[in-house]
């Protein structure tokens, strides 16, 4: 029998239990998913505490959703994107995995997002990749031929995956030391170059690099950053522009993004976010052609598995 005043202690710790928050749904360790997989999308406000907010000055908001699937626990850590003039979306993850599916649109505005696979990344060996010195995917991009290109952090490099399938190849990449977590965050196409031209980018050191399939990189501009702030993703557009998402963090602030987009003369245009929009660690950008000769922009966070992060996919149409 349980002493009268140890069992008052037990029923009062049992109330406190019964109302503290539920634990977190993700499991201890990833598991393997299929290859088509629901997500279910909720609606987000650009700015909870104004829902009517349409803009950050020139970029007006065009819709925004949090992302989670049930289907598996391997749906997180999202760290870039490509999206196609039809909406066909493709993204990478921290646990090297391939997300691919069909954005939804009401009114022209994001709502939803269907027909979702997620397959593994191979190694050159052709088999998923084994672990997460080697799986972190940090940066994507698309070449005209349709090949893939995916950098990597901790273990640095830049892999060719062939649009017809089939083992990817490595590429050439920065020859720099980098910090374990900080590394080759960003990367992109850069096509007035050449069909096989690329940038990558450095997240602490804003470095970046001009590269090609057939050549070895060499150092391109600096990017001008605060030292809080990392270099996590990059988009070159015509006429020699390019823009920089750049992110910062401290407990205080919580997650800080800036979108600048720089031309030869200087910047062209500047989008910051920070509480009380809705923000995350957002790590991927793309920039999507539109018949008025504007763009519509796509952000998307990684979620770091936690909990208490989230992953958001956030449009907004941007004209220069």
């Amino acid at each position: 029998m349980i002493p009268l005043p140890r069992l008052g202690v037990l029923i009062a710790l049992a109330g406190l239990a019964a109302c503290a928050p539920a634990p977190s749904a993700l499991p201890a360790a990833p598991v393997a998913a299929g290859s088509s997989i629901a997500v279910q999308t909720v609606p987000v406000a650009l700015n909870p505490e104004a829902p009517d907010q349409a803009a950050i000055g020139g970029f007006v908001y065009a819709g925004g959703l949090q992302l989670s699937s049930s289907d598996t626990s391997r749906f997180h850590g999202l760290s870039d994107l490509a999206v196609t003039a039809q909406g066909r979306l493709t993204a990478i993850s921290d646990e090297g995995d391939l997300i691919e599916g069909q954005l939804v649109f009401e009114d022209d505005r994001l709502a939803g997002f269907t027909a979702v696979t997620l397959q593994p990344l191979s190694g050159l060996d052709g088999q998923p990749l084994p672990n997460k010195a080697m799986s972190d995917a940090e940066g994507l991009a698309i070449l005209e031929s349709g090949d893939r290109l995916v950098s990597f952090e901790r273990q640095s490099r830049i892999w060719l995956y062939p649009a017809d399938g089939g083992a990817p190849r490595p590429v050439p990449a920065p020859e720099a030391d980098f910090p374990l977590n900080g590394g080759l965050e960003a990367l992109t196409a850069d096509p007035e170059r050449g069909a096989d031209a690329y940038v990558a980018g450095g997240e602490e050191s804003g470095q970046t690099w001009l590269c090609r399939l057939a050549m070895a990189c060499v150092e391109g501009p600096k990017v001008a950053k605060g030292p809080e702030f990392g270099l996590v993703a990059l988009r070159r557009l015509p006429g020699d522009q390019t823009a920089y998402l750049l992110r910062a963090w401290d407990p205080l602030r919580g997650n800080r993004i800036v979108l600048s987009i720089m031309a030869q003369g200087g910047e062209v245009a500047r989008m910051e976010m920070a509480r009380p929009l809705t923000v995350d660690n957002f790590e991927g950008v793309d920039f999507v052609p539109r018949p008025d000769g504007g763009y519509r922009i796509y952000i998307l966070s990684d979620d770091n598995f936690s909990a208490s992060q989230r992953t958001l996919l956030l449009a907004f149409d941007w004209t220069p």
